[in-house]
Formats: C-alpha cells, structure tokens, sequence
C-alpha cells in the first residue's frame, strides 16, 4: 500500500511538472505596462492588472520612474508570460512572480538591472537583496545617480499612496544624466 501511495505521488508530480514550462504559473499575454512594477496580463480571456511581487520600482513621475517602465515593457510587452500568482494587494491587484521564460524572472531582472528595489517589508526571497546590492555596487540604473529615494519614501513626500493617484501639478522629476547598463 505504501508503494501504491509513492508511485501516485510521483505521478501527481510528474503530472503538475509537464503541464505548464512557467513554474506552474497560469499563462497570458502580456498587453500593458501601467509602470516599471505593475503590469496588464490577459488570462483566459480576462485582462488583469499584475503587481510585481518583491519589488518596487520608482514611481513614473520619480527620477528612474520611466526607464523602469520601458525596461518592463521591453522585456514583457506583447510577450507570453507566466504568472505565479501570491496574492491580491489593498487595491485587488494580482501580486506575483512574471516569468518571461523559463529561466528568466521579471521581478529579478529590474532588481539586477538597477530600476527596482527590493521591497524588504513585502520581501520573502533574500536573493533580491544580494541583486540590489550588486546593481548598486556596479552603479547600474537609479544607483548610478547621487542620491535615490525609495518610491515608499517618495510616496510619503508626495502623497502618492494609491496606485491611481495622479498628481497634475508637480513636474516630472529630472532624471541625471548617467550611462544605463542593459
């Protein structure tokens, strides 16, 4: 009987690991990128806003804010991607892992690339913490300016908490001028 139980076993393994290349993530195109962590995916017919897990990139009106978003676009926009969905955040979006590829991770690649920071309070994985801190040390992105702010600071000073805010009177913040690895 103990066989019988290891052998179903297996089987539900090796079933779960064969129907889907993306970490068992549900698929959709990619069909918007509202900024640098914040995607529209379509699933089975139904658009979804996805909200990258782990990360935070600067806000589109922030310094770094809109080479974040082209960055994801770049990299997703129009793509097949795969969803790893955690869970829903306060303003009922997806929060997940977008796989790319098999071997390539959303989330990890705006890190590595330095137009994402780690979202410690929201963060389980520690490996985007060793990202951040080697984007830093190779000066790449928002690191290679002088003084990045947080977008958790940057929303504070700016009353930018909500994710539909827009804020018509403030001028966009100047980017320096810098060489962006890729």
């Amino acid at each position: 009987m103990q066989q019988y139980f290891k052998l179903l076993l297996l089987t539900i393994v090796m079933a779960s690991c064969e129907q889907h290349p993306f970490k068992n993530g549900q698929q959709g195109r990619c069909v918007g990128v509202k900024d640098g962590d914040t995607i529209v995916v379509v699933i089975d017919g139904v658009q979804t806003t996805i909200r990258l897990a782990e990360v935070d990139c600067p806000e589109k009106r922030q310094a770094f804010g809109q080479r974040a978003k082209q960055f994801t676009s770049d990299l997703c926009f129009g793509r097949q991607v795969s969803v790893e969905a955690k869970n829903k955040d306060r303003y009922g979006r997806t929060v997940g892992i977008v796989y790319i590829d098999d071997n390539t991770v959303l989330n990890k690649e705006l890190v590595k690339a330095g137009f994402a920071w780690r979202y410690v309070q929201y963060s389980e994985d520690a490996e985007y913490g060793t990202l951040e801190n080697e984007a830093r040390a190779a000066k790449k992105g928002l690191w290679a300016g002088a003084n990045p702010i947080a977008p958790w600071e940057y929303r504070k000073t700016n009353n930018t908490s909500s994710p539909h805010h827009k804020k018509k009177s403030q001028p966009v913040e100047q980017e320096e001028e810098v060489e962006v690895e890729s």
